[in-house]
């Protein structure tokens, strides 16, 4: 005997493909929609109906964006000389409030996985190693997440730009700097409690004090 109705179980199973909501969660929010008021749920209908229509991908760093090119890109306020380059546009959204970097993005919309079959070819890096052909790109700082894949996919892209036989880089001279996000230990964290790979990469990345 079903105990809710089909609509509402039907709302129950769409939610739960929604990552970090499982069944319980997935009731809870189909819960929280049949409770709120109308007008908010005829708004957020329309937001969601309206999603694919009105969002397109920047044509110059493929972060998702109302127009193209995206405001940052855009920005004459912005360096255009330093490139942060990110696996997807949630990690732009982490760098814009938790820092106060002032240059460019670049979203490669994934990582290289061959396990779940997607390779080089299926990210934007061949379009990333195209915006440094004008040689106005000082620094590419590569800010993948640091795990299997994030390495694998870092190493790949410096790999490309190391390739690069254009003159303007001139990357043998070390005028295009390639960096990567440091790793270590968090503030607040004690040494007896940091596993050997967070206190190994705390060690290599130490600075002058």
């Amino acid at each position: 005997m079903n105990i809710l109705p089909s609509n509402v179980q039907k709302l129950m199973q769409l939610l739960q493909r929604i990552p970090g909501l499982g069944p319980k969660s997935a009731a809870r929010v189909a819960m929280f929609l049949l409770t709120s008021p109308k007008g908010y749920t005829k708004e957020l209908g329309e937001v969601i109906a309206n999603l694919k229509e009105e969002i397109v991908y920047c044509k110059m760093c493929f972060n998702i964006a109302s127009s193209t090119p995206c405001e940052i890109c855009d920005s004459q306020e912005r360096d255009e000389s330093i490139i942060c380059v990110v696996e997807d546009p949630l990690d732009v959204l982490a760098f814009e409030n938790g820092t106060d970097f002032k240059g460019k993005y670049h979203v490669l919309g994934g990582v290289i996985s061959p396990v779940n079959g997607i390779g080089p070819e299926d990210l934007t890096i061949a379009q990333l190693i195209n915006r440094l052909e004008g040689g106005k790109v000082k620094e590419i700082i590569i800010a993948t997440n640091p795990n299997i894949e994030g390495e694998a996919t870092a190493m790949y892209i410096k790999q490309e730009i190391l390739n690069l036989s254009s003159q303007a880089l001139k990357v043998g001279k070390r005028d295009l700097k390639i960096t990567r996000l440091a790793r270590g230990l968090p503030s607040g964290a004690d040494l007896e409690y940091a596993d050997k790979t967070t206190l190994k990469k705390s060690f290599e990345g130490r600075t002058n004090f």
